[in-house]
């Protein structure tokens, strides 16, 4: 009686045994396919309207942070895009009819056209606390209604940062600008 009892428990409890170490296996594979899925270098950037509405997200561990640092990280600014929205913010505002807006890797030149309506200083500071709001911190703004600007800033938009003549050019513009009112500090 004892080696039935015996041969029918020892393969239950093995049986019992397996299929818990089977669960802690699956606890674990589910934990790291949900670290996978939330890593953000796991991420593609489709370049669909459908993601514009997407919030940003990403969760890190001290280990994957850690490990990270050796890696080399680049991080990139869409100069042209930001350009573009700035522009098209500030064309929101009653009274401005055009915006020529560059954005360079340390500044933000914008000029623009305004109504007789609009204020000369209320433009400038329109305009420089529009591009503020949207750029990095360490961003210089120019802003100016000098409509001929526009053309010179028009001028560089297939400039690079590497152009022997850019650094210059950009400099020249920039004190031109500045003899606009530049909005209050």
């Amino acid at each position: 009686m004892i080696k039935k009892l015996l041969m029918v428990t020892i393969p239950l409890l093995a049986a019992i045994v397996l299929v818990g170490c089977n669960d802690t296996d699956n606890a674990a594979d589910e934990r790291e396919q949900i670290i996978d899925e939330l890593n953000p270098e796991n991420e593609s950037t489709p370049n669909n309207s459908e993601t514009d509405d997407k919030l940003g997200y990403v969760r890190y561990s001290k280990e994957q942070v850690t490990n990270d640092d050796e890696k080399n990280h680049n991080v990139t600014i869409d100069r042209t895009r930001l350009a573009n929205m700035i522009a098209r913010i500030i064309l929101r505002n009653d009274g401005f009819e055009e915006v020529a807006a560059l954005v360079t890797d340390e500044e933000a030149l914008i000029a623009y056209a305004k109504g007789d309506d609009l204020d000369q200083n209320k433009a400038a500071e329109i305009a420089k606390k529009t591009a503020i709001s949207v750029l990095p911190g360490y961003f210089d703004v120019y802003v100016s209604d000098n409509e001929m600007i526009m053309q010179d800033i028009q001028s560089l938009h297939n400039s690079s940062t590497r152009d022997d003549e850019y650094d210059n050019t950009v400099d020249q513009i920039i004190e031109r600008m500045q003899e606009s009112p530049q909005g209050r500090e």
